[in-house]
């Protein structure tokens, strides 16, 4: 089973409730959805690999650690996971960015896959599926199958609010992911938003109803 990680940090959680605020405008919105991304992928990145190089100081030499190992690769689900990617690359300038959009089949209901594009060496890459909601999961799960199937082997899924609903599909469809959340809130209203969550994050980064 995949394991669940909820940031506790207070500069996080001091940010997210700003998000969550229906009060707060579009450039607000945006700014500090950057700024947590920046902060979450500071977390994220905690485990990766190091390696020990020589450099010389203006002093002398010195034994230092620089990142070693698989390469990143950050998969924004379109559209609202497109407003943390300059966070995150911030941190992580030479991270390759793929897109991948889903929409929801008004009959199915079910994710449908109508856009992908992804760097070439897609499996030599540790990959961050990015995406402000998991609500019901199928479409961070539906992303995660189609990111399978081009041959990614290592997948993190990194969200600002999660519900319980969601973390337990994307659980039982991938065991091997593990998920990264700023918050897991009550639940799923009956329209699959999550509450109190903070609303469409599409809607509130790009200023459209």
């Amino acid at each position: 089973m995949s394991n669940v990680y909820v940031f506790d940090h207070p500069l996080i959680q001091h940010k997210l409730t700003f998000i969550r605020d229906k009060h707060t405008g579009t450039k607000e919105f945006r700014e500090l959805v950057d700024e947590v991304a920046a902060l979450m992928a500071y977390e994220i990145t905690r485990d990766m690999p190091l390696r020990e190089v020589e450099v010389e100081t203006p002093v002398t030499t010195a034994k230092c650690k620089v990142l070693a190992g698989k390469k990143l690769g950050l998969v924004p689900i379109l559209r609202a996971g497109l407003g943390m990617v300059d966070g995150i690359l911030k941190l992580i300038p030479a991270a390759k960015v793929g897109h991948i959009g889903l929409y929801r089949d008004p009959e199915t209901l079910k994710p449908v896959l109508y856009y992908s594009k992804m760097p070439s060496d897609i499996g030599e890459r540790d990959l961050i599926v990015i995406d402000p909601m998991l609500a019901t999961g199928g479409s961070a799960s539906e992303a995660i199958r189609a990111l399978k199937e081009m041959g990614a082997k290592n997948i993190k899924l990194m969200c600002l609010i999660a519900a319980p609903e969601g973390i337990e599909r994307v659980q039982a469809d991938h065991h091997d992911v593990d998920i990264y959340v700023a918050a897991v809130d009550e639940g799923l209203n009956e329209k699959s938003y999550i509450v109190p969550g903070l609303g469409d994050a599409g809607d509130r980064l790009f200023g459209t109803k």
